[in-house]
C-alpha cells in the first residue's frame, strides 16, 4: 500500500510519491506528468479526463469543462451535455483520474494521499476538496497548502541552505504568496496570503480582449467554440513571446484572417492590472510576516504562470532585485507534497525535518456591543497568519436580564462585520437567568494543521458543547456518500477506443478546427484514416496508423503554432 502526493491544479493536476530517498513525479498513463484538469463527455456517453478532454476544449466546448478548481466550495454547477455536475464532482473525476495512474505506476493500491490547496481556500473550499477525495475514494488525512508545499521543494533543492524566503506561487487559477523562514531542519512558514480567483487564466482573457479591442471583434458575439479558440492563442501568444521579441497574432474568423502585434511592452500593458493585484496581495503577506522586503533573502517563483518573462521583470522592478524562478516552476508544488509525504512516512531522510504552517484566515465568533446592536461584529480568537495547531481561549458574557441562553456564530474572515466573512456553524449552551453580564461562556477555538476547527463551549453553569465544525452541505452521512458514488459510477469513464487514440483524435479534430486550406484537409485526411484503422480491427494497421498519425499531426501542431504567433520581418522589427 503506498502514500501518494496531488497537486490539483486549476489547470493541470500532477502525483508524487516519496521513494529511494527523494520526492519523484508518476507519469499518466500517456507517460506524461502532467495531467489537464479538463472533463469532456464523448459521443458514446463516456467521460474523458485529463489530454483528450483538453484537445476538446474548442470542438466540443458545451461538452467540455475546465476551470472548475477556481469554484470549489460553492453551489455553482457545470453542464457535461444534459448532465449538471458541481466543482467538487468534477475534481473528484480528476482525482479518480491521478490515482488510477498512480496505481499503474506503482503497481500497489493507494493507502492514503496527502492533497495540496491554495493557501488561501476557506473553510468550505477545503471541505470540498475532502469531499472529491472521498467520492474518488481516497482516504486524505492531510492537506497542505501549496506555498508551503512548494517552500519545502526549494528549501530541499538548495540542501536546507538557511534563509527568509518570499515565495510566490503563480498558477493557472491561483495565486498563493508565502512568507518562508528555513532554518536547520526548520521550514517555517510566517506568512501567507493569496487570491483564488488570480491566474495565467486571467492574462489570457486580457489578451483575448486586447484582441477583440484592436480588431472590433465582439467578445459575447462569438461562439464557444470561437472564444475557446480565442483564449487559445492568447495563451499560445503568451508562452511563445518568452523565445521572441515581437510578435503577430493571427485569428481566423470565418473567411476574414485578423491579426494583431504583441510584443513585451504591449503584453506588459495588458497585464499590469493582473499584476498590481499580485502586488497586493505580496504586500498583504509581507506586512503580516513582519519582515521587511529587504530583509528577504530570495524571492522564489513557482506555477506555470510565474515563468512569463514580463511578470518575471515587473516583480525585478517591484524588489529591486531578479526573483529566482524554481528549475521546474510547474512541478514544484507536486514535489513538495511528495516531500510531505515522505515526512509524514517518517522516511529516514526526513525524519528530523520539521514543517510548520500558519492560519490563512481569522477565526472567530459574532459579537454585540449592545442590547441594540443589530449588526454584530467579528471577535477574533484565533488571527490570521497564527502558527498552527493553534489554541485560543475566550469568555463572552450574556447581554439581557434574565438570558437564558449564549448561541455562538462561528466566523471565518477578516471583515470587521460579522454578515460580511464565511460562516461556519454556531453552538448554543444553557445560562441561568441573571443581571446582563453576570454569566458567561468560555469559548476554546482548537485549529491543527490539517484545517480542522473544534470548537468547545462551556457556560457558567456547567453547560458544555463541544464540535468539529464540517459544513453540512459537503459533509456526506454514510447514506448519502453512497448515493453520490452510484451517481458517479453510473457514468462510463471507459470508451471502446483506447486513450491514446482518443487523444489522436481530439487532437486531429482541434486542429482541424483551427487550420485552413490544405493543412485543414491534411488533419481531415487523417481523421478519416484513424477511424478507418479502428473499424478494421487490424492491430497492426492500427498501430502503424498511430505512429504516423502522431508524426504527422506533430508537423501540423508546429504550422499551427506559426500560423498563430510568427515573428514580423526583421525590417518591420528594427521600426521604432
Amino acid at each position: 500500500m503506498a502514500m501518494i502526493g496531488i497537486d490539483l491544479g486549476t489547470t493541470n493536476s500532477l502525483v508524487s510519491v516519496y521513494r529511494n530517498g527523494r520526492a519523484e513525479l508518476l507519469p499518466n498513463e500517456l507517460g506524461q506528468y502532467m495531467t489537464p484538469s479538463c472533463v469532456s463527455l464523448l459521443e458514446d456517453g463516456s467521460l474523458a479526463v485529463g489530454a483528450v478532454a483538453k484537445e476538446r476544449l474548442i470542438t466540443h466546448p458545451e461538452q467540455t469543462v475546465s476551470a472548475f478548481k477556481t469554484w470549489m466550495g460553492t453551489e455553482k454547477s457545470f453542464s457535461l451535455g444534459d448532465k449538471e455536475f458541481l466543482p467538487h464532482e468534477l475534481s473528484a473525476m480528476v482525482l479518480k483520474k491521478l490515482a488510477q495512474s498512480a496505481r499503474a505506476a506503482l503497481g500497489e493500491e493507494i493507502e492514503e494521499a496527502v492533497i495540496s490547496v491554495p493557501a488561501y481556500f476557506n473553510d468550505n473550499q477545503r471541505c470540498a476538496t475532502r469531499l472529491a477525495a472521498q467520492l474518488a475514494g481516497l482516504p486524505v488525512k492531510r492537506l497542505i497548502n501549496e506555498p508551503s508545499a512548494a517552500a519545502l521543494c526549494y528549501s530541499a533543492a538548495l540542501g536546507r541552505r538557511e534563509g527568509k524566503l518570499l515565495v510566490v506561487d503563480f498558477g493557472g487559477g491561483t495565486l498563493d504568496v508565502s512568507v518562508v523562514d528555513c532554518f536547520e531542519n526548520m521550514v517555517e512558514i510566517l506568512a501567507i496570503a493569496g487570491d483564488n480567483h488570480l491566474g495565467g487564466n486571467d492574462i489570457d482573457r486580457a489578451i483575448a480582449d486586447y484582441f477583440c479591442r484592436e480588431t472590433g471583434l465582439n467578445w459575447d458575439a462569438l461562439t464557444p467554440s470561437a472564444q475557446r479558440q480565442l483564449l487559445a492563442l492568447a495563451e499560445r501568444g503568451k508562452v511563445g513571446l518568452s523565445g521572441i521579441r515581437r510578435g503577430l497574432l493571427v485569428f481566423q474568423d470565418g473567411d476574414q484572417s485578423l491579426s494583431v502585434p504583441l510584443d513585451g511592452k504591449i503584453l506588459a500593458s495588458i497585464c499590469k492590472p493582473v499584476f498590481e493585484r499580485v502586488r497586493g496581495v505580496i504586500v498583504r503577506a509581507v506586512r503580516d510576516s513582519g519582515i521587511p522586503v529587504s530583509a528577504m533573502d530570495d524571492v522564489v517563483l513557482v506555477g506555470g504562470s510565474s515563468q512569463m518573462e514580463v511578470f518575471v521583470d515587473y516583480l525585478e522592478q517591484l524588489f529591486s532585485k531578479r526573483p529566482t524562478l524554481a528549475a521546474r516552476p510547474e512541478h514544484t508544488v507536486a514535489l513538495g507534497v511528495g516531500l510531505c509525504v515522505g515526512i509524514k512516512q517518517r522516511s529516514a531522510e526526513l525524519r528530523d525535518v520539521v514543517m510548520t504552517d500558519v492560519c490563512p484566515f481569522s477565526l472567530g465568533v459574532a459579537t454585540y456591543n449592545s442590547q441594540g446592536d443589530v449588526n454584530p461584529h467579528m471577535a477574533v480568537l484565533i488571527p490570521r497568519s497564527s502558527i498552527l495547531p493553534a489554541r485560543r481561549a475566550q469568555q463572552f458574557y450574556t447581554l439581557f436580564p434574565d438570558q437564558r441562553r449564549i448561541r455562538l456564530e462561528i466566523y471565518q474572515g477578516e471583515n470587521y462585520y460579522a454578515a460580511d466573512n464565511l460562516r461556519l456553524g454556531e453552538l448554543t449552551v444553557a445560562v441561568p437567568p441573571d443581571e446582563p453580564g453576570s454569566q458567561w461562556v468560555q469559548v476554546i477555538f482548537a485549529y491543527d494543521i490539517n484545517g480542522i476547527l473544534e470548537v468547545t463551549a462551556e457556560s457558567s453553569s456547567g453547560d458544555r458543547k463541544q464540535t468539529v465544525i464540517l459544513n453540512p452541505k459537503l459533509t456526506l452521512s454514510e447514506e448519502e456518500l453512497q448515493q453520490e458514488l452510484a451517481r458517479l459510477n453510473a457514468l462510463p469513464t471507459q470508451s471502446e477506443i483506447g486513450e491514446e487514440d482518443q487523444l489522436l483524435f481530439a487532437w486531429a479534430q482541434r486542429l482541424f478546427a483551427e487550420l485552413t486550406g490544405p493543412r485543414r484537409q491534411e488533419a481531415g485526411y487523417l481523421l478519416q484514416r484513424m477511424q478507418e484503422a479502428a473499424q478494421s480491427g487490424d492491430l497492426v494497421r492500427q498501430a502503424r496508423e498511430r505512429e504516423d498519425t502522431r508524426r504527422r499531426l506533430e508537423e501540423l501542431e508546429r504550422w499551427a503554432q506559426w500560423d498563430v504567433f510568427e515573428e514580423p520581418d526583421d525590417e518591420e522589427d528594427e521600426e521604432e
